[in-house]
């Protein structure tokens, strides 16, 4: 067993096998980051990286491909079988190499000649939900590609992995009457268990229960001892990183609750007693150098808790012998049937995060659906069921249970663009009893349709019409950006994504860098009534987002929500349109509906210059500042909304409800003290985070000099993965944001209406290979 580290900044050409690396895991910010830096373009003799993703369900890495096949799960490893074929990796030919239905032969030819251009600069990646086929074929093909110890580097795994998860040796030990006593650390089996193991019906059975854990949760319910977990904000540990760098956990408050840590109770279990701060100090004294004096050691652990990582802790790259007999390999079953596939929520993940409040109203990044999961299917397989249960259609919140091994659940539908046909997806992690006063009962519960032969997924699905419908809560009713849903030829490009988003392929880049600018006529400062405001003496504040770096995965939303005291409206609210979220990231497609082109855009408040919402204001509440922000003066108020009706972008939220808690103890150290927390019947919206540009002028001041570029980092700017927000002073023209605005991809959004926004957009492109698109 090896970890894989990927050097995407390396890699020219990557191609992901259901693998949703720069969404999914703990790893998906780094790479994220060395992904979007092979993208930023800063001219037309700039080059990019070349993305091709195979996947079944429509994910955040396959939105940013420039070539993408929807293919279903249990398929991938037909697909990876003829890919390796055609990269004449030894042995993985013959019957079983044969590409899916509906792979087009020049493409997976057009891909191996791609990868095979770029030796050494290529990558392969398999997703976890993939079988360890799929994973030893990319092996193979990357060592066959001479890939590794270059765009893959392999190191000793950062855990131990077992075979199984040993619930149902478990199982028969607590039927032998084996088991006196089980002591359950920090998860939840009683919710999250496979069902034919039959662990809950068995749970009883033993004669002692201790749970121990952040929540009582569906386990701790049925256990007769429940013990308070300290959360990790609140306790020592150490961890590693994803290439196994060591930091070192260190507590930010003292435990709320008088609970303990994990090392304290697995150290009272073994009759021993101590801290967990000694715990983890006395460890890594025992790892220590033999030579090493404690004074040096000390000097070690202190710069090491500074530092926060522990310098010189990654584990050394290793070399991964590939001797296999591909021949030997066990291929996926493949069922002509519907196929089922279980993936963690993109919010809530397996459930674990399921009482988070932030994390249930983020939109999730494709479908906009909040507070809830749905069956997610292809319009094609929708229009076919209904075709066979006859109906007219299928549409989106449709009633249909699920069947798989006699297993049954019920749940709403979602047709989803892009997703591969023939096959169905469903997020774990909802559904929840004892989930806490946020997460009980919200949306279906998946886990009782899992079986331990198929954990990630399953055959022969069965699926009826149960009646009824349920309403869905989304942040987004419109998606496509084809004008009157009709396909738009390639040499117009520009004639329906002025408005929206603005796409070029990079070949079209280099022949035109101006592609995405407005006509000068549109921008012109003398088609006003507005006066022109006069920021030649100090700061005039701007934004650009970049939509080539930009992958939708929500961060900038969250980190809003928590700078600026935005409270949680709940899903009745939502679906009345009345969500609070000072940022939201739309996201469009464009083609065909099977398998589109998708885009996200990040929407704050675009700061107008011309701003439609000031001079309908009847109280001044929403003014111009002499740093061009268009402020809101909560104090003035009234709730008139003509602001928000005025404004061409929606960005301005009205609270309708008193949703603040003013009275629990526990959230007065939740909120940010240097923002205002509103009460109902207040206008707010996105302030490029005043109070972080007062806190640097303040210091500048004291230093009697200018705020320096940089110095101000908006919440959203500081928490995106792909650096595509970049805030600073237009006036400075050696500033970041100055430069950006001055690139030939820079666009403002509807800028016919001449609102004149600083917010703007760096135009997105893409790379597709030319062997495939003039094919």
């Amino acid at each position: 067993v090896v970890n894989s580290v990927y050097r995407l900044a390396q890699a020219d050409v990557i191609v992901s096998l259901d693998a949703d690396f720069l969404y999914d895991g703990p790893r998906a910010v780094r790479y994220a980051r060395e992904f979007a830096d092979r993208r930023r373009i800063s001219g037309p003799d700039s080059s990019m990286n070349r993305l091709y993703v195979v996947e079944s369900t429509p994910s955040n890495t396959g939105a940013m491909a420039d070539h993408r096949l929807p293919v279903r799960c249990r398929e991938i490893d037909g697909f990876a079988r003829a890919l390796a074929a055609a990269l004449g990796v030894g042995g993985a030919g013959g019957a079983t190499a044969a590409a899916p239905e509906g792979v087009p032969a020049k493409w997976l030819e057009a891909l191996a000649r791609d990868l095979q251009k770029h030796r050494g600069a290529s990558l392969i990646v398999a997703g976890d939900s993939q079988p360890p086929a799929v994973h030893a074929l990319a092996h193979a093909m990357n060592a066959a590609l001479g890939n590794a110890g270059k765009t893959i580097v392999y190191t000793d795994a950062l855990e131990v992995t077992p075979d199984t998860d040993g619930m149902a040796d478990l199982a028969k030990d607590i039927d032998a009457g084996a088991v006196q006593a089980l002591v359950i650390l920090g998860s939840n089996p009683i919710y999250t268990a496979a069902t034919d193991v039959g662990f809950a019906q068995r749970f009883g059975k033993v004669p002692l229960r201790i749970h121990f854990g952040l929540y009582r949760d569906e386990t701790a319910e049925l256990c007769h001892w429940h013990v308070p977990e300290a959360h990790f904000l609140e306790s020592w540990s150490d961890a590693r990183g994803y290439d196994g760098t060591v930091g070192i956990v260190q507590p930010l408050i003292a435990p709320l609750y008088d609970g303990k840590s994990i090392h304290e109770m697995v150290a009272m279990l073994m009759g021993q007693a101590g801290n967990a701060h000694d715990m983890v100090r006395d460890y890594w004294k025992s790892q220590r150098p033999a030579k090493q004096s404690d004074k040096e050691f000390e000097n070690f652990w202190e710069t090491t808790l500074h530092d926060g990582v522990m310098a010189g802790s990654a584990l050394p790259a290793r070399a991964l012998p590939v001797n296999l007999d591909f021949g030997k390999l066990p291929v996926s079953g493949n069922s002509g049937g519907l196929e089922i596939v279980f993936r963690p929520d993109p919010t809530v993940g397996d459930g674990r995060w399921a009482n988070n409040g932030w994390l249930q109203e983020l939109p999730k990044p494709l479908t906009k659906i909040t507070w809830d999961n749905a069956v997610m299917l292809a319009p094609a397989t929708a229009e076919r069921l209904a075709s066979k249960m006859g109906l007219s259609g299928l549409s989106n919140g449709d009633l249909v249970e699920l069947g798989l091994e006699g297993r049954k659940i019920t749940g709403p539908l979602w047709v989803m663009p892009g997703h591969a046909k023939d096959s169905v997806t469903v997020y774990l992690g909802h559904g929840r009893k004892r989930a806490g006063r946020v997460g009980n009962d919200v949306g279906f519960d998946v886990y009782p349709l899992r079986a331990s032969h198929a954990m990630t997924s399953g055959t022969d699905l069965l699926i009826s019409r149960a009646g009824g419908k349920q309403m869905l809560a989304t942040t987004q009713h419109h998606h496509a950006i084809d004008r009157g849903g009709e396909k738009v030829e390639e040499e117009s490009v520009a004639a329906f994504e002025r408005e929206l988003v603005r796409v070029a392929t990079l070949a079209e880049f280099q022949k035109d860098a101006n592609f995405a600018k407005d006509p000068e006529e549109a921008t012109s400062r003398n088609l006003t009534l507005y006066p022109n405001y006069d920021y030649s003496k100090g700061y005039q504040w701007g934004m650009t987002i970049d939509l080539n770096s930009c992958t939708g995965c929500g961060a900038c939303v969250v980190a809003c929500q928590s700078e600026n005291n935005i409270p949680v409206v709940g899903k009745e609210q939502v679906i009345a349109g009345r969500d609070m979220q000072w940022i939201r990231v739309d996201n469009y497609f464009r083609g065909d509906l099977d398998n589109p082109e998708t885009y996200y855009e990040p929407v704050p408040c675009q700061q107008c210059e011309n701003a439609p919402c000031e001079g309908v204001c009847p109280v001044g509440a929403t003014v111009h500042s002499p740093e061009g922000l268009n402020e809101m003066v909560y104090n003035r108020c009234v709730g008139t909304r003509y602001c928000s009706n005025n404004c061409p972008y929606k960005v301005r939220r009205f609270n309708f409800e008193l949703f603040s808690d003013w009275t629990t103890q526990s959230l007065f150290g939740l909120r940010n003290p240097n923002v205002t927390v509103r009460s109902r019947g207040v206008m707010e919206k996105c302030t490029y985070c005043v109070q972080r540009i007062n806190s640097a002028k303040i210091e500048s001041e004291k230093e009697d000099r200018s705020v320096r570029d940089g110095e101000i980092v908006t919440a959203c700017e500081a928490v995106c993965p792909s650096r595509a927000i970049v805030f600073g002073n237009i006036n400075d023209p050696g500033s970041r944001v100055s430069k950006l605005k001055e690139h030939s991809r820079n666009y403002v959004l509807v800028g016919d209406l001449n609102t004149r926004p600083r917010t703007s957009y760096l135009a997105r492109l893409r790379n597709p290979n030319p062997e495939i698109a003039e094919g």
